[in-house]
């Protein structure tokens, strides 16, 4: 408890010195367009906060990177699961999901506007982000399953679903929660990244692109940390999650 305690009060110490630094530098710069100060910001933090539209941008983003992310995740534990069954299938999916994870963010984004509107880019934009590193680690977690206990499953003619929930879930569990820890960061970013490049209505890309626009630097500041906000609470809801099946995460 009291290194829990100690470990907390370090960490607000910590923030509370980078804040004054921030301040320090915003005042020796002088000028609020190149850096505004944390006090503007939080002005410009509960201004936004008091909007409806702040409501709706905020919670049109959070929703569409959600969707994105959970289709990602929903798609790759099962698309993984088969790829490995059937390994003829997974190398035919080799080539695609190559190519999902290294294509530049921006190149697809001028695409998906070419082929479609701006409505749903972050839904798209987050799944394929978060899809690569779901499907590689859910494979990952399936091969490392321990296979004199899937041989004895086998021999005792266990019902599928055990095998999954006793012997599969244990395993991928672990890969899964270490790399949601990076998805969702980069789902997240890409997600807004896409938002800010296509300016859907109602969304916190858009705020971020008009703040930008009129060089109105605090509202970019106040808009960056709700994004900052919104993306630790959406993890926190993914490892609650996880965390109920039993998952925990090895990087921690």
């Amino acid at each position: 408890m009291k290194k829990h305690t100690a470990r907390n009060g370090r960490k607000m110490i910590i923030i509370f010195g980078w804040i004054l630094i921030w301040q320090g530098l915003s005042v020796w710069i002088g000028n609020d367009i190149l850096i505004a100060g944390p006090i503007e910001v939080g002005e410009a933090l509960i201004r936004n906060i008091g909007n409806l539209e702040f409501i709706k941008s905020a919670g049109n983003s959070f929703i569409k990177i959600s969707l994105g992310f959970f289709l990602a995740f929903s798609s790759g534990l099962v698309i993984a699961s088969f790829a490995y069954r059937f390994p003829v299938l997974g190398e035919i999916l080799q080539p695609v999901i190559t190519l999902m994870k290294t294509v530049p963010v921006a190149s697809v984004v001028i695409l998906l506007l070419i082929w479609t509107t701006s409505e749903n880019l972050s839904v798209a934009v987050s799944f394929m982000v978060t899809f690569p590193a779901i499907y590689f680690q859910m494979q990952e977690g399936i091969r490392s399953a321990d296979h004199k206990l899937l041989e004895m499953a086998q021999v005792f003619e266990l019902a599928p679903w055990k095998k999954i929930w006793y012997l599969y879930r244990p395993a991928v569990l672990p890969y899964l929660a270490g790399s949601c820890r990076a998805a969702v960061g980069m789902g997240w970013k890409s997600g807004i990244a896409a938002e800010v490049i296509g300016v859907p209505d109602h969304t916190i890309g858009e705020r971020l692109y008009t703040a930008k626009i009129y060089l109105e630097t605090a509202d970019l500041f106040a808009w960056t940390i709700v994004v900052l906000i919104l993306c630790s609470l959406f993890e926190k809801i993914v490892f609650l999650v996880l965390e109920s099946l039993g998952g925990k995460d090895r990087t921690k």
